[in-house]
């Protein structure tokens, strides 16, 4: 909030690709600050699972995976502190957000076009990603859920992804990330990072009892495992990312 004041952008144009709550200390806190601030935000699949009262985060975690493991402390906790007010915005949310922007049909989703929790990587296909363009009618898609920053373009359409807030990209950096869209002249994105109270966001993770692989996560910058990475994305845990 405090980046985009500086920068001069207003809440009507930002967009969140949805996952507000999950894994840190204080869900409700987190999906106020967003509700009052006006942006424009979908559900990720943790909104749909809280709002409509399901067992799990809907993440598609492997049964009995580490993340499996964990989503079944972190899940229930922000089920427990979340007001009905929270559920009722998240019952507001749309799944997907379209719009024209320097002459491309944009749509905004979670995972995919038609899977809320769809992983899409850097190292998926151009042939997966142009499938789910075609279904989404679009020539830019900007999607989230995976947890990593990437861009691939192909035949003039794009597959954007900004990255997370709420947790590094896996790259031994405490950075988080985000992006910026730009129609001067045509269309141009850059990608951002910046640090944060990191160390705080890990103790808070702590007195709430949560999990402490996701504590050591923010403090590191590194995953506890790769278990939903493909082998690429594998490859290069560790490396600083540099776009």
């Amino acid at each position: 909030m405090a980046i985009a004041d500086k920068q001069g952008f207003q809440p009507q144009q930002i967009i969140c690709t949805g996952d507000v709550v999950g894994y840190c200390a204080k869900p409700e806190e987190v999906v106020q600050a967003i509700r009052d601030w006006g942006i424009h935000c979908i559900a990720g699949n943790v909104e749909l699972q809280l709002r409509d009262g399901e067992k799990d985060c809907g993440c598609d975690f492997n049964n009995g995976s580490r993340c499996d493991i964990f989503s079944r402390q972190w899940y229930p906790y922000a089920q427990s502190v979340l007001s009905k007010e929270a559920i009722e915005w998240m019952h507001a949310l749309p799944h997907h957000i379209s719009f024209q922007y320097a002459g491309l049909r944009a749509r905004v989703v979670h995972g995919s076009v038609d899977h809320v929790s769809g992983y899409v990587f850097h190292s998926t296909p151009w042939s997966e990603k142009n499938e789910q363009l075609q279904k989404g009618e679009a020539d830019l898609i900007m999607g989230g859920h995976c947890g990593l920053p990437f861009n691939h373009i192909q035949e003039g359409k794009y597959w954007l992804n900004p990255g997370v807030i709420g947790m590094p990209a896996n790259d031994a950096t405490t950075r988080v990330w985000y992006m910026t869209l730009n129609d001067q002249k045509g269309f141009h994105f850059t990608h951002h990072s910046f640090n944060y109270d990191h160390g705080a966001a890990a103790q808070q993770m702590r007195e709430k009892h949560l999990p402490e692989a996701y504590a050591l996560t923010l403090e590191t910058g590194l995953w506890d495992n790769c278990e939903i990475l493909p082998p690429q994305e594998t490859e290069v845990q560790g490396v600083r990312i540099d776009f």
